[in-house]
């Protein structure tokens, strides 16, 4: 059961905590808030990334990649647990609404990849999209970003695996087919709930439940390795849907299954917190209080190794249920291995097609 408070059209939050690396804040008035419930949110402004390299590398034992790419900086999708929100304090910005409406764009990725996969220091590996915001949050409709960065892996025929919360990802199942054809390439499509009006408030901007699962399906119908990643779970909120949304999955043609516990690190435990005051105040302590439990009685605890999956009692029990849950859907799989072998430079192909009609190779 919801509950009327201030809140923001297809916003996840009204907002924003103050910087941590900021001495001076600005504090709207809350009673001006509070008149206007369900107001329309702030437009969302694209800022210039004048980034001039596109890959990050990752050090951490947690996740199951080392290299990726990002080419937005802020998230329009608004989801109100998000790890990456305090990302956006490095930039001067808040974790809270300014995350979802002031979006940082590296307009320049596509040629910035490029640049990046002709140089002979580069190792042929696989590029994790995004590890921090959505590679197919709205904004890449009118700028295809991403599509672009696809375009130069193709051409490289570079492995990619992508996450995303989006159905928009089926936009490039031609691309992503081909790269597929070299065992190069897949998808996982996040789900956290089946249900329509958590989604909606939950993750505001992201594609509804069916949706994803019918991109799921259209990946899985074009021959790209698709699975399900259900994260992240929230103790005592989504964490008893695990078997339907297992179920779901795969009766949509997902082939494998992964899982995270919910984290709030900074800035997040605040906004998450004050949101299910708004939202579920009935749920709220027995969620926080299932947090702590995995979180050394913390709303958070970064430690690697635990971080992602939580440790106790209530842990446990989740992992138990979505490994039997995996199991009975069929889901139990390893991800797909991607392939290197395919590998060329573009231009290196021509040369030797070059050198084959002048008789010197």
């Amino acid at each position: 059961m919801q509950h009327p408070t201030t809140r923001l059209k297809g916003r996840g939050t009204p907002r924003n905590p103050t910087n941590r690396f900021e001495t001076i804040a600005y504090e709207p008035d809350p009673d001006t808030l509070d008149s206007a419930p369900d107001q329309p949110g702030p437009k969302t402004r694209l800022l210039c990334d004048p980034s001039r390299t596109i890959l990050s590398y990752n050090t951490s034992p947690d996740v199951g990649f080392r290299v990726s790419l990002n080419p937005y900086r802020g998230c329009e999708h608004g989801c109100i647990y998000c790890y990456a929100r305090p990302t956006h304090e490095w930039l001067g910005f808040s974790a809270g609404l300014d995350f979802e409406t002031n979006l940082m764009v590296k307009q320049d990725a596509p040629q910035l990849l490029d640049k990046t996969l002709a140089a002979p220091s580069w190792q042929p590996q696989p590029i994790f999209f995004s590890g921090i915001t959505d590679p197919y949050q709205p904004v890449e409709r009118q700028l295809e970003l991403t599509r672009g960065c696809l375009k130069v892996l193709a051409a490289y025929h570079n492995p990619v695996c992508i996450v995303t919360k989006s159905a928009l990802v089926t936009r490039d199942c031609d691309l992503l087919a081909e790269l597929a054809e070299d065992r190069a390439a897949w998808v996982g499509v996040s789900l956290t709930t089946l249900n329509a009006e958590l989604a909606r408030c939950l993750e505001p901007r992201t594609s509804t439940p069916a949706r994803r699962l019918a991109a799921i399906t259209a990946l899985a119908e074009t021959g790209i390795p698709v699975g399900v990643m259900i994260a992240p779970i929230i103790p005592g909120l989504t964490d008893h849907e695990i078997p339907a949304l297992l179920k779901a999955a795969a009766q949509a043609g997902a082939q494998f299954a992964g899982h995270t516990i919910v984290r709030l690190p900074y800035g997040v435990s605040e906004l998450f917190s004050q949101w299910l005051e708004d939202h579920y105040p009935e749920r709220k302590n027995k969620v926080l209080n299932r947090i702590r439990s995995m979180r050394q009685g913390k709303l958070n605890d970064a430690r690697w190794k635990t971080r992602m999956r939580g440790e106790g009692v209530f842990a446990e029990s989740i992992h138990d249920l979505f490994a039997a849950m995996s199991r009975k859907a069929g889901l139990d799989k390893p991800f797909p291995q991607l392939s290197t072998a395919a590998f060329r430079r573009p231009g290196q192909t021509r040369q030797l097609a070059l050198f084959t009609a002048t008789g010197r190779v």
